[in-house]
């Protein structure tokens, strides 16, 4: 299956990329085949109903509100997101829906939105099938699957999943090939992703595209940075960047420079992006929401602290080279493993992050290919068999702490790896295969379903 770096890296909302962004991409998908096939005018009742991890967390990632846009037409790239809690009230209070802005049909929450929490879809854990009504004839019924970074399959996409890629002309499925590639073109992992990129437009358009997912991720975390009060939920949980923000704004530029200072920096961005991503705001998904803070932190790391521009060249060409190279390690964890916590536990979310954002790093400060490829092993490596037990089912404990946890980590990986030659003991593809046994083998209350570990026993302290 081939992926492009813009699969990886999305602009949407928070606070799930798979029970957030990926609903929403499926209601709407479903909603324009209503539209396309004739019958979205004939629609009086839509029913949703949702499997599995979608139905156990659903609520406190706030699936059924992703839903109920998408299935009025908005798209977590483009939604505003200051509009939604009037619109979701209003459709509570009202119980009409507007199908894609245009078709008013009345809508029964409690009726029309059904969570199946003891049931899950045979394809994958994250499913939902959308059902539209004209008196008891159904027009049409669709099962997709959120498989996690936003990534949506419908029922038959799943079935034929290898025949719905586009053909890439350096294409790869292991690091392996990836390494290969590179060392017969001479090119770096960065110059290589460029290349198959311009299977789907010029390289200027995906400079400036790439730069902008840089500026958006930029933004989160600038407006994390001055965002106050309580997160919402119902945990309780207050937002800390704003505070950290303000205390270390205090330090001159030599204490901001010295020791573990820096660390302190980047904890915060990761934190600012997080809390945004909690607070359902605008964000990056790289490559999933809850671990959208790690690749940010970790370039802004790279922008503050590490680059000049008489060492390093232009930075909007660092920073692209920044993601291309994250996102291509990306694609391999995708194409051999998962991205989904709902399928492999937190390690295919902050572990695939923290990989990424190790070889990222690592090209942007002189890395070799061999380098990177180390880097991104070291990345996954120690996050092996890491869970997902979000407590409430909310993308904020442990998660917007796990993102700091995550930056500092790519860090110290790339740092290991760049005073390194390159070669070690594991290769990034044993590293991988591992990751996916790991969650084949991790008990399914430590995938996404809060049925266990801290979300269990965190409630009992």
């Amino acid at each position: 299956m081939s992926i492009s770096v813009f699969e990886l890296f999305k602009i949407g909302i928070g606070p799930s990329s798979s029970h957030t962004v990926g609903p929403m991409v499926a209601a709407e998908r479903f909603i324009c085949d209503l539209e396309s096939r004739g019958d979205l005018t004939k629609v009086e009742r839509v029913e949703v109903h949702l499997y599995g991890s979608l139905a156990l967390t659903g609520v406190g990632h706030g699936t059924d509100m992703a839903v109920l846009m998408g299935l009025e037409g908005e798209s977590p790239e483009t939604i505003d997101i200051d509009t939604i809690d009037g619109r979701i009230a209003a459709i509570e209070k009202h119980q009409q829906l507007i199908l894609n802005g245009l078709r008013a049909i009345h809508f029964e929450r409690d009726r029309d939105l059904i969570f199946h929490k003891e049931e899950f879809l045979p394809q994958h854990s994250n499913g939902l099938t959308c059902k539209a009504f004209a008196g008891e004839e159904c027009l049409l019924e669709r099962s997709y699957f959120s498989i996690g970074g936003g990534f949506v399959l419908s029922e038959e996409d799943f079935a034929n999943k290898e025949q719905i890629a586009t053909l890439l002309p350096y294409d790869f499925s292991s690091a392996e090939d990836l390494m290969a590639l590179c060392e017969q073109n001479h090119w770096t992992i960065a110059e290589l992703a460029m290349e198959n990129e311009k299977a789907f437009r010029s390289d200027q358009e995906v400079t400036d595209l790439l730069w902008h997912i840089w500026e958006v991720m930029e933004a989160s975390i600038e407006r994390g940075c001055h965002q106050s009060g309580v997160l919402p939920g119902g945990l309780g949980v207050r937002r800390r960047a704003e505070e950290h923000f303000r205390e270390l704004s205090k330090q001159t530029d030599e204490e901001r420079r010295q020791g573990l200072a820096i660390l302190d920096w980047v904890s915060l961005f990761a934190l600012a992006v997080n809390e945004e991503n909690a607070a359902r705001g605008r964000i990056v998904t790289a490559p999933t929401n809850g671990a959208a803070g790690v690749i940010p932190a970790t370039i802004a790391y790279y922008v503050q602290f590490v680059h000049t521009q008489e060492e390093h060249g232009d930075l909007k060409n660092q920073v692209v080279k920044f993601l291309l190279t994250a996102g291509a390690i990306g694609m391999l964890f995708k194409k051999n493993a998962s991205i989904s916590a709902a399928e492999v536990g937190c390690q295919g979310e902050i572990g695939v992050a923290c990989s990424m954002a190790s070889a990222g790093l690592a090209a942007v400060q002189g890395g070799s290919n061999a380098q990177i490829e180390n880097a991104a092993e070291i990345g996954m490596e120690h996050n092996l068999g890491l869970t997902c037990d979000p407590i409430g089912g909310l993308v904020q404990v442990p998660c917007i702490e796990r993102n700091t946890m995550g930056a500092v980590k790519a860090i110290n990986a790339a740092r290991l790896a760049l005073r390194g030659t390159g070669a070690h003991i594991v290769p990034l593809d044993s590293v991988i295969e591992t990751m996916r046994q790991t969650g084949i083998d991790m008990q399914h209350k430590y995938k996404e379903t809060s049925l266990g570990g801290l979300a269990v026993n965190a409630v009992n302290c």
